[in-house]
């Protein structure tokens, strides 16, 4: 799924480096190295207490953190925790810290952290970067950095168990007091620092008001309580300030676990300066409609900053990285995903560099009118790198582009969101030129910084349950409905009842397209291969070569529509009824597109993270038992026999679950309704 934006305030130039880049000051990057990680998941003990607010700005207080100095053998249960507790004594003496060194430990396959090493902003000394340009302007950097040697250094001795092995108390330096801190760290910025650090402040302004963190906090720690599935986490910079929010709520993570092998990064909040600065991670479920994964308020819009966010969701998404990942693109973003998502295909979402084409090419698009829907036609529609290189150049030669440095530059990084280049990849796209309504197209509609936070909050957790709800209506619609078929081919037939509806009209229409088209072989051997053009097209670039492995009923297409999207083309079809293939070969059955979805999970079978979720929420209780339900449907309605004995059972499970008299009135109904419309479901299948 690819989200559609138009915003104009982060250029792709900012990716491909068009104008000169000017190195950010080391006060900024202390603002990356020491924030501060404050996660808030399934914690029993007090580390909410760790902050609390003064005005808007979320604050690392003295007073809710003991008042210790660090020892040697002095024990943390976790490194995070101990960042936090060196964070608030450097507060008090009145000096910053970052880290400074990490190691991990390859354990049982799997890399774990060992040691971390906590140090004071001073430390070390400022590395002068060559040039190979002698006249290249640089301006003046501010370094605080004198070697100072202060320090602390824990190491992991067990699974909670975090230790202090090393520590430095003595600076070389003075330290101040914690009411100065505040007053130099404003002080040391330089006009650009100054200027970021306002942007910042009135960021948090607009989005929490007079204590508005301080709202967000206790909403959180209510929902947290009331769901132990719930995940939220804040980060503070270097100041103390809030930086950044990630939430995900239970239904999120257990989405994930289904559909989050595409992942899109969604930040059209950014094309009007008066929406919520709202990111959302979101995929798409089998029915075709928009999943959320998780959402974010970005404050800080720093590589650090999206670093901390990337870290932060896939420890809430349990550590399970996308087969791919479609974003905006920004200097700091890709270089965050690199990071983030060594393994994972980064796409740079399409539609945004063709919005940009319309404003860096406005002279040009008025002079050749068609030179937008050409360039659009070429990106979309050329099937192989070869035809758009082709294509590309015959745009350039056309209209005499070839010296135009905005081309150059998108042509450059082409790979990265050309779909000519990235057919290889699973993006779950089931049309070439799919706009699917992402999660924030909503919010873009809806929301903006008029609206309170916490009306904000509501409005939103009011969104998703309507799509939740949605859902479980669609997957109980799909067990019960029939399709309508069009052809007499028993692969039809098939599909039709394994995938959900709006999956099987896009295999139904591949299939019927397919009789439209003939192949003839090419190639003979173990692997042999096929041309497939539609009747009545000569045109070269229209001819898809398929390879086919016939003991294995194995092939690929030139297309790579499988690939890319997880139902086979009409190409391959084609080559798969001329070799007398009449049903779908269970290996091309992506489990991900059809009614049992859900049926497990997917990434791990026997998680008991589902089980844990559903004993907090009524909603997710629903939604387990009522699966659990179709399944006994599904088998129920097979014979009279089998209906029988299921709606017996179903009755007598109905009548003692009554006979509880819980105080809970709403999960009754729920389960009244469920044994209703089982009842409804087999009588109509008999």
């Amino acid at each position: 799924m690819e989200y559609t934006s138009s915003e104009d305030d982060e250029l792709i130039e900012d990716y491909v480096d068009l104008e000169e880049d000017i190195m950010t000051s080391d006060v900024e990057q202390q603002a990356g190295e020491v924030a501060a990680s404050l996660h808030f998941f399934n914690h029993q003990d007090n580390s909410l207490s760790l902050v609390h607010t003064i005005g808007n700005e979320l604050i690392v207080s003295e007073a809710d953190v003991k008042s210790q100095d660090p020892h040697l053998g002095m024990e943390f249960e976790s490194d995070t925790v101990a960042r936090l507790f060196y964070n608030a004594y450097a507060l008090r003496l009145g000096f910053g810290i970052r880290v400074a060194r990490s190691r991990s430990e390859r354990r049982k396959g799997i890399e774990v952290l060992v040691m971390k090493r906590f140090v004071c902003l001073k430390e070390g000394h400022h590395k002068k970067k060559v040039t190979e340009l002698a006249n290249k302007k640089k301006r003046k950097r501010l370094s605080i950095r004198d070697g100072c040697p202060a320090m602390m250094e824990v190491v992991r001795r067990g699974a909670d168990r975090w230790v202090i092995t090393k520590l430095v108390l003595e600076h070389t330096h003075v330290v101040v007091s914690p009411d100065k801190v505040r007053e130099i760290q404003l002080n040391q910025l330089t006009g650009k620092d100054r200027e970021h650090e306002n942007l910042l402040r009135e960021m948090r302004q607009k989005i929490f008001g007079e204590g508005g963190a301080q709202g967000l906090l206790e909403h959180f720690k209510k929902v947290q309580a009331e769901n132990s599935g719930f995940f939220y986490s804040m980060n503070v910079d270097d100041r103390n300030c809030l930086a950044n929010i990630f939430w995900a709520d239970s239904r999120a993570r257990i989405a994930y676990k289904y559909f989050g092998d595409a992942v899109v990064f969604d930040t059209t909040y950014k094309k009007n300066e008066n929406m919520m600065p709202f990111a959302a991670f979101s995929g798409v479920n089998h029915h075709l409609h928009p999943v959320n994964f998780g959402c974010a308020l970005i404050i800080d819009k720093s590589e650090s900053s999206y670093a901390w966010l990337f870290e932060t969701w896939l420890t809430a998404m349990s550590g399970r990285h996308p087969i791919s990942l479609t974003t905006d693109q920004g200097k700091a973003l890709g270089a965050a995903v690199a990071k983030a998502f060594p393994t994972t295909r980064h796409r740079i979402c399409k539609w945004r560099v063709l919005s940009r084409c319309k404003k860096k090419l406005a002279d040009v698009y008025s002079r050749y009118p068609n030179l937008p829907e050409e360039l659009k036609k070429y990106v979309l529609e050329c099937e192989t790198s070869d035809v758009f290189e082709a294509c590309w150049k015959l745009v350039l030669d056309k209209y005499n582009l070839r010296e135009n440095s905005w081309l150059q530059l998108v042509y450059n990084i082409r790979n990265k969101w050309v779909p000519a280049y990235l057919k290889d990849s699973f993006f779950a796209e089931l049309h070439t030129a799919q706009r699917s309504e992402s999660i924030n197209t909503f919010f873009r509609k809806n929301f903006d910084t008029k609206i309170s936070l916490q009306a904000f909050i509501s409005k939103f957790d009011q969104a998703m349950d309507n799509r939740y709800e949605k859902e479980l209506q669609e997957d109980f619609d799909a067990l019960r409905s029939q399709q309508i078929l069009k052809t007499d081919s028993h692969m039809e037939k098939q599909t039709a009842g394994i995938y959900t509806r709006a999956v099987f009209e896009r295999i139904q229409a591949e299939l019927v397209e397919a009789l439209d088209h003939y192949t003839e072989k090419i190639q003979d051997g173990a692997i042999s291969k096929y041309t497939v053009e539609r009747h009545g097209d000569d045109h070269i670039h229209r001819r898809h070569i398929v390879a086919f492995n016939e003991s294995e009923k194995k092939a690929v297409c030139t297309c790579y529509k499988f690939e890319s999207s997880g139902i086979l083309c009409k190409h391959v079809l084609v080559v798969f009824f001329f070799n007398g293939v009449v049903l779908l070969p269970e290996h091309y059955i992506l489990k991900r597109w059809t009614k049992k979805a859900k049926s497990g999970i997917v990434f791990d079978e026997g998680d008991v993270e589902t089980q844990s979720y559903c004993q907090e929420s009524p909603t997710l209780r629903y939604h387990d038992i009522f699966h659990d339900a179709l399944k006994v449907a599904e088998k129920g309605a097979a014979s009279i026999e089998t209906y029988k004995f299921a709606k017996e059972v179903l009755l007598k499970a109905f009548s003692e679950i009554a006979g509880l008299e819980e105080e809970t009135s709403y999960f009754d109904l729920l389960l009244q309704e469920l044994s209703l419309r089982f009842i409804g479901q087999s009588q109509g299948k008999l």
